[in-house]
């Protein structure tokens, strides 16, 4: 299948899902995952028309971005590490996986220097698995609280990895739980601006993720192929 051949298809279950669940398809914005690809599969991505990219590591995403860092709008979501944060800030315009303080502090402290403010992802464990990164729900407004004079830290929205399920119906409780908690953190209103951003669905579970409210679904394998092993 080619790479228009898997984007049309994407749209399609989208648009799919949105009708299904009486949203805008304007309001679900598709990530395309290229950690698992090169180069020459980016460029043709952005090529493609796809505007967003994400990328996990910065030992991985740096030739691309080197090449390509002027096109398009770049994405971090994978575990930050915070010595690494002097690689992403400036460069990756979104970060999706903000889950302790240090890192916090660390993003405030070098988008102070750069004259930049960060938009950033909470990442909460949802599911409660034990190999997952990410803030237990309950933490999240003292977190919140904690993070509120780092002003160069945006909070725009959460973000939640649902476990693999073969049969993808059984993430929905995931995906609900993201929401309601966005819902009533808003309801105590702890961030300057209501948390609009809703980062979840991969490509096992995306439509059942819209569904729930995603606004931004992170797809690799099904809308840019894998070339390399995981």
């Amino acid at each position: 299948m080619t790479l228009q051949e898997r984007i049309a298809g994407v749209e399609e279950r989208v648009a799919r899902a949105c009708a299904a669940s009486g949203r805008d398809v304007a309001d679900v914005k598709v990530i395309a995952v290229t950690k698992y690809v090169s180069l020459e599969t980016v460029s043709a991505v952005l090529d493609a028309g796809l505007e967003d990219i994400a990328e996990s590591r910065w030992q991985d995403a740096e030739p691309k971005w080197n090449a390509l860092g002027h096109k398009g709008t770049w994405h971090f979501i994978g575990h930050l590490q915070t010595n690494k944060v002097k690689d992403v800030i400036g460069k990756f315009q979104y970060i999706h996986s903000l889950d302790r303080l240090s890192l916090a502090r660390e993003l405030h402290k070098k988008a102070e220097a750069a004259g930049l403010t960060v938009n950033v992802f909470l990442q909460v464990n949802i599911s409660g698995e034990d190999t997952k990164f990410g803030l237990a729900p309950e933490e999240v407004p003292g977190f919140l609280r904690d993070i509120a004079a780092l002003h160069r830290v945006k909070v725009i929205g959460l973000m939640t990895m649902a476990p693999y399920e073969a049969e993808p119906e059984q993430t929905r409780p995931v995906f609900r739980g993201l929401r309601e908690l966005r819902d009533e953190l808003n309801l105590l209103a702890l961030t300057p601006e209501p948390i609009q951003e809703l980062s979840m669905g991969m490509s096992n579970d995306f439509e059942v993720a819209i569904e729930e409210g995603a606004t931004r679904v992170r797809l690799g394998t099904v809308l840019v192929g894998h070339e390399e092993g995981e």
